[in-house]
Protein backbone atom coordinates (compact mmCIF):
# COMPACT_ATOMS: atom_id res chain seq x y z
CA UNK A 1 0.00 0.00 0.00
CA UNK A 2 1.36 3.38 -0.84
CA UNK A 3 2.56 5.91 1.79
CA UNK A 4 0.21 9.22 2.04
CA UNK A 5 1.34 12.49 0.23
CA UNK A 6 2.48 14.45 3.80
CA UNK A 7 3.13 17.62 2.58
CA UNK A 8 5.15 20.28 5.21
CA UNK A 9 4.75 23.79 4.97
CA UNK A 10 4.79 27.24 7.02
CA UNK A 11 1.88 29.37 6.83
CA UNK A 12 2.04 32.36 5.14
CA UNK A 13 -0.17 35.77 4.82
CA UNK A 14 -1.86 35.14 1.61
CA UNK A 15 -4.67 37.42 0.71
CA UNK A 16 -8.47 36.23 0.44
CA UNK A 17 -8.98 38.36 -2.76
CA UNK A 18 -12.91 39.63 -3.61
CA UNK A 19 -12.03 39.70 -7.40
CA UNK A 20 -13.68 40.58 -10.74
CA UNK A 21 -11.96 39.35 -13.59
CA UNK A 22 -8.45 40.68 -13.40
CA UNK A 23 -9.17 43.79 -10.72
CA UNK A 24 -9.03 42.69 -6.79
CA UNK A 25 -11.84 44.99 -5.35
CA UNK A 26 -10.82 44.18 -1.77
CA UNK A 27 -8.87 41.58 0.08
CA UNK A 28 -8.70 39.63 3.76
CA UNK A 29 -5.47 38.47 4.96
CA UNK A 30 -5.20 35.30 6.62
CA UNK A 31 -2.25 32.66 7.85
CA UNK A 32 -2.42 30.05 5.61
CA UNK A 33 -0.25 26.69 5.37
CA UNK A 34 -0.72 26.44 1.23
CA UNK A 35 -0.74 23.31 -0.15
CA UNK A 36 -0.37 23.06 -3.88
CA UNK A 37 -0.77 19.47 -5.71
CA UNK A 38 1.76 18.51 -8.06
CA UNK A 39 0.18 17.47 -11.36
CA UNK A 40 1.54 13.80 -10.18
CA UNK A 41 -0.52 13.65 -6.78
CA UNK A 42 -3.71 14.83 -8.97
CA UNK A 43 -3.25 11.58 -10.99
CA UNK A 44 -2.17 9.90 -8.39
CA UNK A 45 -5.70 10.44 -6.65
CA UNK A 46 -5.33 10.29 -2.99
CA UNK A 47 -5.93 12.57 -0.22
CA UNK A 48 -3.20 14.72 0.55
CA UNK A 49 -2.26 14.29 4.61
CA UNK A 50 -2.46 18.09 5.97
CA UNK A 51 0.71 19.61 7.80
CA UNK A 52 0.42 20.34 11.55
CA UNK A 53 -1.36 23.89 11.82
CA UNK A 54 0.81 26.28 14.48
CA UNK A 55 -1.45 28.25 16.73
CA UNK A 56 -0.71 31.37 15.14
CA UNK A 57 -2.43 30.05 11.71
CA UNK A 58 -5.86 30.48 10.54
CA UNK A 59 -5.81 27.42 8.30
CA UNK A 60 -4.93 25.92 4.49
CA UNK A 61 -5.39 26.73 0.88
CA UNK A 62 -5.33 23.27 -0.85
CA UNK A 63 -4.94 23.91 -4.42
CA UNK A 64 -5.93 21.67 -7.55
CA UNK A 65 -7.45 18.91 -5.43
CA UNK A 66 -9.37 16.25 -7.32
CA UNK A 67 -13.05 16.90 -7.46
CA UNK A 68 -13.84 13.64 -6.14
CA UNK A 69 -11.22 13.86 -2.98
CA UNK A 70 -13.66 17.08 -2.41
CA UNK A 71 -15.74 15.65 1.00
CA UNK A 72 -12.52 13.71 2.29
CA UNK A 73 -10.77 16.42 2.16
CA UNK A 74 -13.19 18.63 3.96
CA UNK A 75 -13.80 15.49 6.25
CA UNK A 76 -10.18 15.54 7.16
CA UNK A 77 -9.92 19.26 8.41
CA UNK A 78 -11.93 18.22 11.14
CA UNK A 79 -14.16 20.84 12.88
CA UNK A 80 -12.80 23.90 10.28
CA UNK A 81 -14.81 25.11 8.21
CA UNK A 82 -14.28 24.18 3.95
CA UNK A 83 -15.35 26.95 1.26
CA UNK A 84 -14.66 25.89 -1.96
CA UNK A 85 -12.87 29.08 -3.93
CA UNK A 86 -13.29 27.90 -7.42
CA UNK A 87 -13.56 24.62 -9.66
CA UNK A 88 -11.30 24.54 -12.84
CA UNK A 89 -10.17 21.54 -15.26
CA UNK A 90 -6.16 20.63 -14.75
CA UNK A 91 -4.90 20.85 -18.42
CA UNK A 92 -1.52 18.82 -19.19
CA UNK A 93 0.03 17.44 -22.17
CA UNK A 94 1.68 13.77 -22.69
CA UNK A 95 4.88 14.49 -24.12
CA UNK A 96 5.31 10.72 -24.82
CA UNK A 97 2.94 10.92 -27.69
CA UNK A 98 5.04 12.79 -30.54
CA UNK A 99 4.83 16.12 -32.18
CA UNK A 100 3.06 14.78 -34.94
CA UNK A 101 0.51 12.83 -32.19
CA UNK A 102 0.37 15.63 -30.23
CA UNK A 103 -0.67 17.85 -33.32
CA UNK A 104 -3.08 15.15 -34.09
CA UNK A 105 -4.75 15.12 -30.48
CA UNK A 106 -5.28 19.47 -30.89
CA UNK A 107 -8.52 20.77 -32.50
CA UNK A 108 -8.90 21.21 -36.19
CA UNK A 109 -9.33 24.68 -35.14
CA UNK A 110 -6.23 25.00 -33.30
CA UNK A 111 -3.90 23.81 -35.92
CA UNK A 112 -5.07 25.81 -38.78
CA UNK A 113 -5.15 28.85 -36.44
CA UNK A 114 -1.46 28.29 -35.28
CA UNK A 115 -0.44 27.55 -38.61
CA UNK A 116 -2.70 30.91 -39.52
CA UNK A 117 -0.90 33.14 -36.91
CA UNK A 118 2.75 32.17 -37.38
CA UNK A 119 2.61 32.99 -41.40
CA UNK A 120 1.14 36.22 -40.50
CA UNK A 121 4.33 36.31 -37.98
CA UNK A 122 6.74 35.41 -40.38
CA UNK A 123 5.47 37.96 -42.54
CA UNK A 124 5.89 40.95 -40.27
CA UNK A 125 9.38 39.61 -39.79
CA UNK A 126 11.08 39.51 -43.11
CA UNK A 127 9.66 35.70 -43.65
CA UNK A 128 11.69 34.23 -40.74
CA UNK A 129 10.20 32.74 -37.44
CA UNK A 130 12.55 34.28 -34.68
CA UNK A 131 12.06 31.73 -31.67
CA UNK A 132 15.30 31.89 -29.38
CA UNK A 133 16.00 28.84 -26.79
CA UNK A 134 17.90 29.30 -23.54
CA UNK A 135 18.84 26.79 -20.81
CA UNK A 136 22.15 27.57 -19.35
CA UNK A 137 22.93 29.85 -16.60
CA UNK A 138 24.26 32.10 -19.12
CA UNK A 139 21.75 32.19 -21.37
CA UNK A 140 18.89 32.51 -18.86
CA UNK A 141 20.64 35.10 -17.96
CA UNK A 142 20.22 37.15 -21.44
CA UNK A 143 16.58 35.36 -21.46
CA UNK A 144 15.91 37.23 -17.89
CA UNK A 145 16.63 40.96 -19.29
CA UNK A 146 14.75 40.47 -22.00
CA UNK A 147 11.45 38.49 -20.72
CA UNK A 148 11.70 41.02 -17.60
CA UNK A 149 10.85 44.21 -20.34
CA UNK A 150 8.19 42.23 -21.90
CA UNK A 151 6.64 41.37 -18.09
CA UNK A 152 6.57 45.06 -17.25
CA UNK A 153 4.02 46.09 -19.92
CA UNK A 154 1.88 42.63 -19.45
CA UNK A 155 -1.70 43.28 -17.32
CA UNK A 156 -0.39 40.05 -15.27
CA UNK A 157 2.45 42.53 -13.94
CA UNK A 158 0.33 45.93 -13.40
CA UNK A 159 -2.66 44.38 -12.24
CA UNK A 160 -1.97 41.13 -10.37
CA UNK A 161 1.45 41.12 -9.86
CA UNK A 162 1.70 37.94 -11.65
CA UNK A 163 4.88 39.06 -14.24
CA UNK A 164 7.95 36.93 -13.97
CA UNK A 165 9.73 37.87 -11.00
CA UNK A 166 13.23 39.57 -10.52
CA UNK A 167 13.90 38.86 -6.68
CA UNK A 168 17.57 37.65 -5.74
CA UNK A 169 15.14 34.37 -4.23
CA UNK A 170 13.70 34.22 -7.61
CA UNK A 171 16.93 34.67 -9.92
CA UNK A 172 18.75 32.04 -7.46
CA UNK A 173 16.60 29.76 -8.21
CA UNK A 174 16.39 30.26 -11.79
CA UNK A 175 20.44 29.82 -12.23
CA UNK A 176 20.33 26.61 -10.14
CA UNK A 177 17.57 25.06 -11.97
CA UNK A 178 19.61 25.78 -15.36
CA UNK A 179 22.91 24.45 -13.76
CA UNK A 180 21.29 21.20 -13.10
CA UNK A 181 19.59 21.44 -16.64
CA UNK A 182 15.96 21.15 -15.39
CA UNK A 183 15.03 24.49 -17.33
CA UNK A 184 13.69 25.50 -20.61
CA UNK A 185 12.83 28.96 -21.68
CA UNK A 186 11.80 31.11 -25.04
CA UNK A 187 11.70 34.08 -26.45
CA UNK A 188 9.74 34.49 -29.44
CA UNK A 189 11.28 38.16 -31.35
CA UNK A 190 9.01 40.20 -34.14
CA UNK A 191 10.99 41.99 -36.35
CA UNK A 192 13.86 41.92 -34.06
CA UNK A 193 12.07 43.13 -30.97
CA UNK A 194 11.03 40.97 -28.09
CA UNK A 195 7.39 39.62 -28.04
CA UNK A 196 6.88 36.83 -25.59
CA UNK A 197 7.98 34.75 -23.26
CA UNK A 198 7.57 31.22 -21.29
CA UNK A 199 9.71 29.86 -18.86
CA UNK A 200 9.39 26.37 -17.84
CA UNK A 201 11.50 24.43 -14.98
CA UNK A 202 11.48 20.95 -15.46
CA UNK A 203 11.07 17.87 -12.49
CA UNK A 204 10.86 14.49 -12.50
CA UNK A 205 10.10 14.62 -16.30
CA UNK A 206 7.22 17.20 -15.94
CA UNK A 207 7.63 20.45 -17.39
CA UNK A 208 5.62 22.87 -15.76
CA UNK A 209 4.21 26.45 -17.12
CA UNK A 210 5.39 28.64 -14.93
CA UNK A 211 5.74 32.00 -16.24
CA UNK A 212 4.62 33.39 -19.48
CA UNK A 213 3.60 36.69 -21.10
CA UNK A 214 3.76 38.67 -24.24
CA UNK A 215 3.51 42.74 -25.45
CA UNK A 216 0.70 43.96 -26.06
CA UNK A 217 2.02 45.90 -28.61
CA UNK A 218 1.47 42.70 -30.44
CA UNK A 219 -1.87 40.94 -29.29
CA UNK A 220 -3.03 40.88 -32.96
CA UNK A 221 -0.29 38.68 -33.72
CA UNK A 222 -1.30 36.14 -30.93
CA UNK A 223 2.43 35.51 -30.26
CA UNK A 224 2.25 33.22 -27.03
CA UNK A 225 0.58 30.87 -29.26
CA UNK A 226 2.71 30.61 -31.75
CA UNK A 227 5.55 30.38 -28.84
CA UNK A 228 4.33 28.08 -27.30
CA UNK A 229 3.43 26.11 -30.39
CA UNK A 230 7.29 26.24 -31.22
CA UNK A 231 8.37 25.64 -27.45
CA UNK A 232 5.98 21.68 -27.56
CA UNK A 233 7.93 21.43 -31.18
CA UNK A 234 11.29 21.27 -29.02
CA UNK A 235 9.86 19.50 -25.66
CA UNK A 236 8.66 16.23 -28.07
CA UNK A 237 12.07 16.33 -29.53
CA UNK A 238 13.56 16.23 -26.20
CA UNK A 239 13.76 12.24 -24.70
CA UNK A 240 12.58 11.66 -21.12
CA UNK A 241 10.03 14.01 -20.67
CA UNK A 242 6.43 12.79 -19.43
CA UNK A 243 3.82 15.59 -19.18
CA UNK A 244 3.47 19.32 -20.03
CA UNK A 245 1.96 20.56 -16.51
CA UNK A 246 -0.80 24.03 -17.73
CA UNK A 247 -0.98 24.37 -13.80
CA UNK A 248 -3.72 25.76 -11.42
CA UNK A 249 -6.53 27.37 -13.46
CA UNK A 250 -8.19 27.25 -16.51
CA UNK A 251 -8.13 29.97 -19.88
CA UNK A 252 -8.67 29.20 -23.47
CA UNK A 253 -5.09 28.98 -24.24
CA UNK A 254 -4.52 25.46 -21.78
CA UNK A 255 -7.65 24.50 -23.52
CA UNK A 256 -6.19 24.39 -26.57
CA UNK A 257 -2.80 23.36 -26.37
CA UNK A 258 -3.45 20.66 -23.52
CA UNK A 259 -4.37 16.97 -24.53
CA UNK A 260 -5.77 15.66 -21.51
CA UNK A 261 -7.27 17.52 -17.91
CA UNK A 262 -8.64 16.96 -14.42
CA UNK A 263 -11.47 18.23 -12.75
CA UNK A 264 -10.04 19.83 -9.73
CA UNK A 265 -10.90 22.46 -7.25
CA UNK A 266 -9.12 25.09 -4.77
CA UNK A 267 -10.51 24.53 -1.43
CA UNK A 268 -10.13 26.62 1.76
CA UNK A 269 -9.95 24.63 5.24
CA UNK A 270 -10.31 27.94 8.37
CA UNK A 271 -10.93 27.45 11.92
CA UNK A 272 -14.27 27.87 12.36
CA UNK A 273 -13.72 31.12 14.36
CA UNK A 274 -16.62 34.00 14.07
CA UNK A 275 -14.29 35.92 12.20
CA UNK A 276 -13.16 33.37 9.66
CA UNK A 277 -17.18 32.46 9.09
CA UNK A 278 -17.93 36.02 8.47
CA UNK A 279 -15.10 35.96 6.16
CA UNK A 280 -16.02 33.37 4.26
CA UNK A 281 -20.01 34.17 4.02
CA UNK A 282 -18.81 37.49 2.59
CA UNK A 283 -16.34 35.87 -0.06
CA UNK A 284 -19.22 33.65 -1.06
CA UNK A 285 -21.99 36.15 -1.71
CA UNK A 286 -19.13 38.04 -3.41
CA UNK A 287 -17.83 35.09 -5.95
CA UNK A 288 -22.26 34.40 -6.51
CA UNK A 289 -22.81 37.82 -7.21
CA UNK A 290 -19.70 37.98 -9.49
CA UNK A 291 -20.51 34.95 -10.95
CA UNK A 292 -24.04 36.04 -11.91
CA UNK A 293 -22.80 39.55 -13.36
CA UNK A 294 -20.23 36.84 -15.82
CA UNK A 295 -23.57 35.33 -16.96
CA UNK A 296 -25.88 38.36 -17.52
CA UNK A 297 -22.97 40.18 -19.35
CA UNK A 298 -22.13 36.94 -21.52
CA UNK A 299 -26.01 37.13 -22.39
CA UNK A 300 -26.19 40.53 -23.22
CA UNK A 301 -22.88 39.99 -25.30
CA UNK A 302 -20.84 41.83 -23.89
CA UNK A 303 -18.05 40.19 -22.57
CA UNK A 304 -15.06 41.53 -24.91
CA UNK A 305 -16.28 45.16 -23.13
CA UNK A 306 -16.21 44.01 -20.31
CA UNK A 307 -13.32 42.26 -20.37
CA UNK A 308 -11.04 45.30 -21.50
CA UNK A 309 -12.78 47.68 -18.84
CA UNK A 310 -11.19 44.94 -16.03
CA UNK A 311 -8.16 45.35 -17.55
Amino acid sequence: MSAPIVLTRDAEPLPLRFQIGARTIAAVQRQLVRVPLSLDMVLDGRLPTLPPLARSAHGYAITSLPLALGSAMAAAGSGMIAHVRQGYTRHYADLTIGFDGYQAALSGNTRSGMKRKAKRVMEVSGGVLDVRRFRTPEELNIFHDAARRISLRTYQERLLGGGLPDDPAFLASMYALAAAGAVRAWLLYVSGEPAAYLYCPIENGTVRYDHVGHDPAFNDLSPGGVLMLEAMRDLYAEPGLRWFDFTEGDGQHKRSFATHGAECLDLLLLRASLANRATLAALGAFDRSAAWGKRTVARLGLAGLAKTLRR
